[in-house]
Order: C-alpha cells, then structure tokens, then sequence
C-alpha cells in the first residue's frame, strides 16, 4: 500500500483485520532514500522522504492501534529504525531528521497504548545488503568522489566491528523478540543490530 494515503492505510488494515481475524503486530517497514548535501536538496525530496518514513509510520500505527484497542488483545507496533535514529551521516538530512523521529513516535505509542496492553519499540539495523543500500553505493561514490568498494569499506562498514553487514535474518531476530514480548517491560525501547557500529 501507499503509507502517505490515509485512506488506503485504513482500508488495509481493515481489510487485515477482516481477512485474519484480528492484528496483534505491525511492523512498519516502508523507507526510501534520497542522497544529496543538505544545501543542495531540494524541499520536495524532503518533504517526499519524510512523508513515506513520518507520516507512513503514524497512519500505520494509528491504523493499528484503532484495531487493537477495539479488540481489547493489545499488541506489538514495530517500527523500523536505522542506526541512524542514533547517529547522524553526511548527505542524510531527511532520513536522519525521519529515523531520529520515530524514535519519539515510539516513545509516545508506549506511554499512550500502555493502558490497552500495545507496547512500541524501534530496530535500529546498520547497513542492510538491499536493493536501497545497493542504490546508494553509486550515489555515494559520486557525491564523496571515491571509488564504490571504498564507500563500502570506508563509510558503510567503518565502524563495524568485523566489516559485515546486518542481514535481514538479524533485524528478523529482533523484530521476534519485540513481537513476543509478553509484557510491557519491554516498550518504548530502540534496539542497534548493527556489528558494533553504535554502541549504547
């Protein structure tokens, strides 16, 4: 679906909800990536970025929560994160500025889903080997003037502890963890899967 349209966010879940039985986790995933030096991006690529990262991850979780608070089950909204919800890097001012967001966002849906049993956390993955990581090779390559293998090695991977990716299974792992979680001992909280690059 379209995470900007409110009204197609509603839709599916509701037709979820129907098709299902019920929702007990969402885990909000969608993202994109634009690079470019702040004083050269322009306002509609911001805007663009956020909308997909902010407002995808607040219709969701609004979509969501409606659901599990009518249901009176509670449950589990994920969001995806990034190790750049910790730091920040050049050339990444909105999806900084948007990973830095949902942070809060989580924080809030903990404090004001507690009371009907909906926990929140964020995964924080490093660098994943997918199609946008693999967007932004090139893109870095040129924006920095340095070769791709260097882009990988020297910015990517740098603060790595062994030089490797997150995969896909890691963030699953922890996106697991967060879903079963029974109680709400475990809410409001950011988890890095990211090699050591950020460490809290």
């Amino acid at each position: 679906m379209d995470v900007t349209d409110e009204a197609g966010v509603d839709a599916a879940v509701a037709r979820t909800v129907a098709e299902l039985g019920g929702l007990d986790v969402l885990v909000s995933n969608a993202g994109i990536q634009i690079v470019a030096p702040l004083v050269e991006f322009s306002f509609a690529d911001w805007k663009k970025l956020l909308a997909v990262h902010l407002d995808g991850a607040f219709l969701t979780a609004r979509a969501a929560m409606r659901q599990m608070v009518a249901s009176k089950r509670g449950g589990s909204i994920i969001f995806m994160g990034s190790v750049h919800s910790k730091e920040a890097s050049v050339l990444k001012a909105p999806y900084v500025t948007a990973k830095h967001g949902l942070e809060g966002l989580a924080k809030v849906i903990a404090k004001e889903g507690a009371s009907h049993r909906i926990r929140a956390n964020l995964i924080c993955p490093g660098f994943v080997r997918t199609p946008l990581v693999d967007k932004q090779i090139p893109e870095q390559a040129k924006a920095l003037g340095i070769s791709e293998d260097e882009v990988i090695r020297k910015v990517m991977l740098k603060e790595t502890v062994d030089g490797e990716f997150t995969t896909v299974d890691d963030v699953a792992q922890v996106a697991l963890l967060f879903a079963a979680f029974p109680t709400s001992a475990l809410t409001g909280q950011s988890m890095v899967v990211s090699h050591g690059w950020f460490m809290q």
